[in-house]
């Protein structure tokens, strides 16, 4: 056994240094590329820069038969078929700009063994006279690039993706690899079902990217994250600027081109040409700064990438951290800068509206589609005309995606129409309503969950204090990772602030993770939230309100157990939770709380408890009361995450101001409203605890103030 796995070492190496003129391996290339070659199904996740496609290329150049290779972009697939081809590798791609003659000759030559790679989109599955043809070809495995693709539970799920199971059925199920950059536990084990993987081997090889500076910058205007943008450009001189829109990456580029610095632009807006050229540019080096969309950059072999910018939040941490990770993939110190402005969240908030149709949306689209179509079912119509007939606001995102899950469901196909570059579709029962279609709406609400999530995790890692490549690697479930000591929290310090507890502090954590607990239903071993986070701190801290005595809720045995703590406090802490995952706050108008496994861990004593420790104030009982109670001596300062509470408050305090004919601060002072702000309080009783609220503004001025935190915080 030893002497066949030294054999097996060394026919590596001799063909690493053979095809690639390198003579060791990095990171767990070796190991990934050995479990291949004994046949077994493998799944791995290895960080962008790892060497993910070595993994696939050097066992397909020592087995017998060729290897397929799916993926997802044009761009990526030129890329890494271009380069095997300089190497002098027989490889070729098949994909939408190849055509039909071509595609066929390409197709015979895979039949006659002419090729040892091929790259293909998951869009030929579409095609059973293509799975076919590969059938008839001698596979050595069929390797699935950006595999969290497959799941919809992923940050980049692309329907097209889930043919590949059927297509694998097709071709009498050849061993499988998959490959990623980024997946959280769920998605590793939705790509494991989705594919059929029989006893894989599973390769995680850490994400850590120590040679990133990872920053997020708190930005108030456009005029700031130009300037942001422009220091990066003028000092790294080599980047990618990511934008959230097609216009604004068009403004960008203007903006930099119009201050003397050269670069590309590139979004799905533009004609296919012009993309490939933009990409052509970038990777020839003539342009060193690309302002694109999400879309550009996967696959592209560009090593001395100096900074990667994000204009706008991304939508999740998968979708930050591998547009991040294309930077500094030649081990070269890099940074990756993240621009945030709270109100940005309001384009993800649109996309995921546009990822997430309703189910009246779906039917309607349906509907249309049945009553455009010929006798077989078929037509040909651009998703603008479908909107125009779907009437005024609707969204082309959520008709793109309805018609995604009419695919899915099998209501619908779509196929190439030769010679256009608008798609066709049939209605594959042109009898059946759309009232009779049954569609999985319960999957579909839970996906919008996750999406929703997901959005609140890439916020929350913008307002976290710790170590940014802690928290990410936290985020994708790797245990006690170390602080970088390179990123922007660490630097300043703050990092130093997320740490273990003392014994004192960690009765406090169970003490508030047992009061969720308690305030929470237990069903088939889950959690289920019953109370918001105010109402729950309401408890901790033993209000005497009416809500809290009608729900007989000071008959918990946590009634009170945090009374000395104080709601700011407390508010902070249970934000932490929050940022640390162990506790989670349902969708809807009246958002609930309830606990994770992780926090259940931690209230058990099962799980180290290390977080962003609040400032103790002392609660109530701490200070003398008096006018504006037990907090008043603080200065309450402002987060950035209570700024648009904040704003509201004034807005409110500004109307009832004109409407008394008032000077604003005879309502509130501004100390006040940061205090409101701050500290939350959902009730009279714990408002009187915050600086400048005596009895008698209480009565007259306190109810709207109070209503506007409840619609936040319940």
């Amino acid at each position: 056994m030893e002497s066949s796995a030294a054999n097996l070492h060394t026919d590596t190496l001799a063909a690493l240094e053979r095809f690639y003129g390198f003579r060791g391996f990095v990171t767990d290339q070796e190991t990934v590329i050995q479990s291949i070659l004994a046949g077994k199904d493998t799944l791995v996740v290895m960080p962008t820069g790892g060497g993910k496609s070595l993994c696939y290329q050097l066992p397909a150049l020592m087995r017998e038969g060729v290897t397929v290779v799916v993926s997802p972009l044009i761009a990526l697939m030129k890329d890494q078929v271009d380069a095997l081809l300089q190497r002098g590798i027989p490889a070729t791609m098949v994909n939408s700009t190849i055509g039909g003659a071509e595609q066929l000759e390409r197709l015979r030559g895979i039949e006659r063994g002419d090729y040892k790679l091929v790259y293909i989109a998951p869009e030929r599955f579409r095609s059973r006279s293509f799975t076919a043809a590969l059938g008839r070809a001698r596979l050595a495995f069929v390797a699935i690039d950006e595999a969290h693709c497959l799941s919809q539970w992923g940050h980049d799920f692309r329907p097209d993706y889930l043919r590949i199971k059927q297509a694998l059925r097709d071709l009498g199920r050849p061993q499988v690899t998959a490959f990623t950059a980024t997946a959280t536990k769920e998605v590793r084990d939705d790509v494991l079902a989705h594919l059929e993987m029989r006893e894989p081997s599973l390769f995680v090889t850490g994400f850590s990217r120590p040679n990133l500076r990872l920053m997020v910058t708190h930005v108030d205007s456009e005029a700031d994250k130009l300037d942001r943008v422009l220091d990066l450009a003028r000092t790294r001189h080599t980047g990618i600027v990511y934008c959230a829109s097609r216009k604004r990456v068009e403004e960008v580029a203007l903006a930099l081109q119009g201050n003397g610095l050269s670069c590309v632009a590139y979004h799905g807006g533009m004609e296919d040409a012009a993309r490939e050229e933009a990409q052509n540019m970038f990777l020839n080096r003539s342009k060193n700064i690309a302002v694109a969309t999400n879309a550009f950059g996967m696959g592209i072999d560009r090593a001395d990438i100096r900074f990667v910018a994000h204009y706008e939040v991304p939508g999740s941490i998968e979708a930050y951290y591998q547009e991040a990770g294309r930077a500094g993939r030649d081990g070269e110190p890099s940074v990756c800068e993240l621009l945030f402005n709270f109100a940005d969240t309001r384009i993800q908030e649109f996309f995921i509206e546009g990822n997430n149709p309703g189910r009246q949306l779906i039917l309607d689209t349906y509907e249309l589609l049945r009553s455009r179509a010929d006798t077989t079912g078929r037509l040909t119509l651009p998703v603008n005309e479908m909107v125009e007939g779907l009437g005024p606001g609707t969204n082309p995102m959520g008709v793109s995606t309805a018609l995604s899950i009419l695919v899915r469901h099998g209501f619908i196909e779509r196929y190439d129409v030769p010679g256009q570059r608008v798609r066709g579709t049939r209605v594959t029962d042109p009898s059946k309503s759309g009232n009779s279609l049954t569609i999985d709406m319960d999957a579909l609400s839970e996906k919008e969950r996750r999406d929703r999530a997901k959005l609140r995790g890439i916020i929350d890692f913008c307002y976290a204090r710790r170590c940014r490549q802690e928290w990410i690697l936290d985020y994708f479930g790797e245990e006690n990772p170390d602080r970088c000591g390179n990123c922007d929290c660490c630097e300043s310090g703050h990092a130093e602030d997320h740490r273990t507890g003392t014994e004192e502090e960690m009765v406090i954590v169970k003490k508030a993770l047992s009061g969720v607990a308690r305030m929470s239903r237990r069903h088939n071993g889950v959690w289920e939230p019953r109370f918001g986070r105010g109402r729950i701190i309401q408890m901790l801290v033993g209000s005497r309100s009416r809500e809290i005595l009608q729900a007989r809720l000071d008959e918990l045995s946590t009634y009170g157990l945090l009374k000395n703590e104080g709601t700011a406090f407390l508010n902070e802490l249970f934000r932490s939770f929050l940022q640390e995952g162990w506790i989670v706050v349902s969708e809807g108008d009246y958002p609930m709380v309830t606990l994770t496994g992780k926090g259940t861990e931690v209230m058990l004593g099962k799980r180290e408890c290390r977080l962003r420790w609040p400032e103790r104030r002392g609660g109530r009982s701490g200070k003398a009361s008096g006018k504006g109670g037990g907090e008043a001596g603080m200065d309450w300062p402002l987060r950035p995450e209570d700024e648009p509470l904040y704003q509201e408050l004034k807005e409110i305090r500004l109307e009832m101001a004109q409407k008394a004919n008032a000077p604003a601060y005879t309502i509130f002072p501004n100390l006040t409203l940061r205090a409101l702000a701050t500290a939350k309080p959902i009730d009279e009783e714990e408002a009187m605890n915050l600086p400048g609220i005596g009895a008698q503004r209480a009565k007259r001025h306190l109810p709207p103030f109070l209503e506007a935190i409840r619609s936040r915080s319940e």
